[in-house]
């Protein structure tokens, strides 16, 4: 099983990259499981939103960590 985890998305050019390339990596690298760290996806790179976290799955991510600033915007 291959495993990708993405570190730190920060903000709306984080999440643009992963909408971007992530697809193309996943089937690329025949990766089987993305995890990500999205605490700071909000777009001023600070909490995350409920739009965030559907925009990162629906771009691949299965399964979405967070730490100590999630509760900084959480919707």
């Amino acid at each position: 099983m291959r495993v990708l985890f993405l570190g730190d998305i920060v903000g709306k050019a984080g999440r643009f990259a992963i909408q971007q390339e992530l697809k193309s990596q996943i089937y690329k690298n025949k990766i089987d499981f993305v995890i990500a760290n999205g605490e700071n996806a909000a777009d001023e790179g600070v909490g995350i939103t409920r739009n965030n976290s559907e925009s990162l799955f629906n771009s691949g991510v299965d399964v979405i960590t967070t730490g100590s600033k999630r509760n900084s915007r959480l919707y």
